[in-house]
């Protein structure tokens, strides 16, 4: 009977110890690196020491509570969200088709208008993504617009702001082995967020997931290469481009996967049934 009951008392020792020794080594590894600026006290550390973040290792579930978090901070003191709900509806319509096409459907997608003029879009971790109300002016149809959107998705679907975060905070130094607190992960996300930059392997990747998105969802695919070659037509580059490497060569990989006999196969080309949709934008 009592070798019974020591033994159960080790193995709900196990049970709780090597967890908390694992808590316990992921702060001392925080204490010992270099970086003084983010040193916290003994305290601070053990409250926060669950909050670290495995840059390597996250999850769908993880990512989606740091996107929302991102978000917080974007739509709380960054951006102006659009407030027309017809809009807003139209878009988000529009983006749950297509990321019914994505490689990762299964995770939440919230697509919102940004009040601004200039011509751009964009996305963050954990299916967060945002089209500027001067982007949807700027289309000349629903096709265009959601080529736009499901290159977003693309940049979600294959975790680009999650490997941008981590190159980010390897090159500050802010970055420890054991991973990154999470609300340092959240400021670079924001930023990173806001000043997109993608590199050209990013960018073809996205390309091509949202090609495949644009056609399963049933629009022509030509939409993608006709926006790209009118916006560069402008006299100044849309911001929507100029923080887009290589958009020449970026147009000539995306002829290369259109056969010019699907090209216009599809819909969303209808332009004056667009414009009746986004009027409020004009």
């Amino acid at each position: 009977m009592k070798l019974n009951f020591l033994s159960s008392f080790n193995r709900s020792r196990r049970s709780w110890l090597y967890p908390l020794l694992s808590v316990m080594m992921a702060i001392l590894i925080v204490v010992s690196a270099p970086q003084a600026s983010y040193a916290r006290s003994w305290l601070d550390l053990i409250f926060r020491g669950v909050q670290i973040i495995q840059l390597s290792n996250v999850g769908d579930r993880q990512e989606v509570q740091i996107g929302q978090q991102i978000n917080q901070q974007l739509v709380s003191n960054r951006v102006r969200l659009y407030r027309n709900p017809e809009i807003n509806r139209y878009v988000n319509n529009i983006g749950q088709q297509l990321a019914k096409q994505s490689s990762r459907p299964n995770i939440p997608y919230t697509f919102q208008v940004v009040a601004d003029d200039s011509i751009n879009a964009f996305a963050t971790m954990g299916g967060f993504v945002y089209v500027n109300t001067g982007l949807m002016a700027a289309a000349d149809n629903e096709a265009q617009l959601a080529s736009v959107m499901a290159h977003e998705i693309g940049h979600i679907t294959e975790r680009h702001a999650l490997k941008q975060a981590r190159q980010s905070a390897v090159a500050s130094g802010v970055a420890a082995a054991a991973g990154l607190d999470r609300n340092t992960l959240v400021q670079i996300g924001v930023d990173l967020a806001l000043r997109r930059p993608n590199s050209r392997e990013d960018e073809l990747e996205a390309d091509r997931e949202g090609l495949k998105m644009l056609r399963g969802a049933g629009y022509a695919p030509s939409a993608m290469v006709e926006f790209m070659e009118k916006l560069l037509q402008k006299r100044s580059v849309p911001t929507f481009l100029s923080t887009h490497p290589a958009t020449s060569d970026r147009i000539g990989t995306l002829q290369r996967q259109i056969p010019s006999t699907e090209a216009n196969t599809g819909d969303g080309l209808d332009e004056a049934a667009y414009k009746r949709q986004i009027r409020p934008v004009l």
